[in-house]
């Protein structure tokens, strides 16, 4: 009996032992799936940084394309060169093209309003070698073509106003004595120096050659204007805040009565700021952008000490309709706003993946961008309906794979995942609205002259500068967007507007918009 109860209870312990152990196992093998989990993920984080130093900064994928789906790149020339197989590749094509013969032009890199200048070379000695006779002309040949640069020159324009007196009236006791004074033009900027040309071609060489000002300093002193780099800070904002302003706020006016938008932002850096904060702290520039299909394009940049929720509320302030932008959480529950997200970035996630599945997500994206190219043209209406009929299956398609596969943990396709699942709705909003872009490159576009310029002015000193540097950029690229010449668009600004009640009759500033006829006509980019 005894020896039965000690082998009972050493059965216990050996099951208890047992079970210990398996727990520790499973204990085991669960910080082993753990740490795979966070090996893996950390991978994918070396693998996309190692990319991001050495690889290549294309966006294409170096999978194969599944049958059905293709590269949103496969025959856009612009990025790469269209695909042969292998059997296109040994068909050979015999054709005869006739083109029409015309008189080539010997150089066509100069417009056809430049200026001709002949320089004519005659022999030294016109006397026959032989019989001492006179020679005759009997042809010339233009040897070369050159372009020659006359650099610009500075003058000092003086302004006179002449006064004139009736003698006859003056003799006369009973009448009024009669004086007339001729009235010299308003300058942009009273009592300075800076005329409409001078502040055209400073604000022109920092917002469109991206030079910033202690650069210009060097350039004024050659043509012979001394100054500095902070008189050319005061001149810009000035000429920004009493002329430029009313043409920005015209335009935002115009902007805020539209029911699509394009919003993104990027950082920027104030030095001296309002909030208390130190000038290494992030500042942000944001740009609007109108769409093409209701209107002439207008494009703005506002500045800002923050990245949050209250600057888009304050600057769309009595807008209502649909703003396209990428997944910042700023960009959310707006009253009256109803968001579109961006496809190029949900194809960017799964293209950090660089895996199979990964490349299964570009492809879905790539086949909506093809059709997209096809829609291009189409009205708004006769795109909506093209979008229902072939793009909705796909992006039902691709929301349900997402949804039905396991993409679980940190890893770089559990992201991707999980961003397109999270803005699903906003990615569908393309397909119920013609005017509604797939993405919101255009913004992004719109954004890159602010990070050139970064990269070149560094930062602004003060807010005001900030200000100034968004005005003007904001007025760079709609001019641009509308194929007026930025240059010749502000002369005509800052000669005209400061002799205009511009304040009083706002309704003025109509025809100085971009794609006004006037401007069109006097500051429109000529056609080669």
């Amino acid at each position: 009996m005894g020896m039965t109860n000690a082998s009972s209870t050493n059965e216990n312990q050996y099951e208890k032992l047992i079970r210990v152990l398996e727990e520790q196992l499973a204990q085991s093998n669960q910080q082993n799936r753990d740490l795979s989990k966070q090996i893996e993920a950390l991978t994918d984080q070396v693998r996309h940084l190692t990319k991001l130093l050495y690889g290549s900064k294309t966006e294409k994928s170096k999978y194969n394309v599944p049958d059905g789906q293709g590269s949103l790149f496969d025959d856009d020339p612009s990025f790469s060169e269209s695909e042969h197989t292998e059997e296109q590749s040994q068909q050979t094509i015999l054709y005869t093209v006739v083109r029409k013969i015309q008189k080539k032009k010997r150089n066509d890199s100069l417009n056809d309003d430049v200026e001709i200048k002949e320089v004519h070379h005659h022999p030294e000695n016109t006397q026959c070698d032989c019989c001492q006779g006179p020679m005759i002309e009997i042809g010339s040949t233009m040897v070369r073509e050159e372009a020659e640069f006359i650099p610009a020159k500075m003058k000092k324009v003086q302004y006179y106003e002449h006064a004139y007196e009736c003698k006859s009236c003056k003799s006369d006791t009973s009448k009024k004595a009669q004086i007339k004074r001729g009235k010299a033009p308003q300058p942009p900027i009273q009592r300075s120096i800076a005329s409409p040309s001078v502040l055209a071609k400073l604000i022109y060489d920092k917002f469109t050659l991206y030079l910033p000002l202690y650069r210009q300093v060097k350039e004024w002193e050659r043509y012979g204007l001394n100054t500095n780099d902070k008189n050319l800070s005061n001149w810009v904002i000035r000429a920004a805040h009493d002329w430029l302003l009313p043409v920005y706020e015209r335009m935002k006016h115009l902007m805020m009565a539209k029911s699509v938008l394009h919003v993104d932002e990027t950082y920027a850096q104030i030095i001296n700021r309002s909030d208390g904060k130190t000038g290494q702290a992030n500042a942000y520039n944001w740009v609007f952008r109108s769409v093409q299909s209701q209107g002439p394009i207008i494009t703005l940049f506002q500045s800002s000490l923050s990245r949050g929720r209250t600057v888009l509320e304050d600057f769309i302030d009595g807008f209502s309709g649909t703003i396209i932008c990428d997944g910042y959480s700023a960009y959310d529950k707006l009253e009256g706003v109803t968001f579109a997200n961006c496809f190029a970035h949900v194809r960017r996630y799964w293209l950090k993946a660089d895996s199979k599945n990964g490349q299964i997500g570009v492809n879905y994206c790539d086949e909506l961008y093809r059709l997209e190219r096809k829609f291009k043209h189409l009205s708004p209406s006769k795109r909506r309906k093209k979008r229902q009929k072939y793009s909705k299956p796909i992006v039902d398609k691709f929301l349900e794979w997402v949804e039905t596969s396991p993409f679980y943990g940190k890893n770089a396709l559990a992201k991707a995942a999980e961003y397109t699942l999270n803005r699903a709705n906003g990615l569908k909003a393309f397909l119920n609205d013609g005017r509604i872009e797939i993405d919101n490159n255009p913004a992004e576009n719109a954004i890159r002259p602010s990070v050139v310029g970064r990269k070149n002015w560094i930062h602004s000193v003060s807010e005001a500068g900030a200000k100034a540097n968004a005005i003007c950029l904001s007025i760079a690229e709609t001019a641009k967007a509308n194929g007026v010449d930025f240059y010749r668009y502000l002369l005509k600004l800052l000669t005209e507007l400061p002799n205009l009640d511009i304040y009083q009759s706002p309704e003025i500033l109509n025809l100085y918009m971009p794609w006004s006829r006037m401007i069109q006509a006097d500051c429109g980019n000529k056609v080669r």
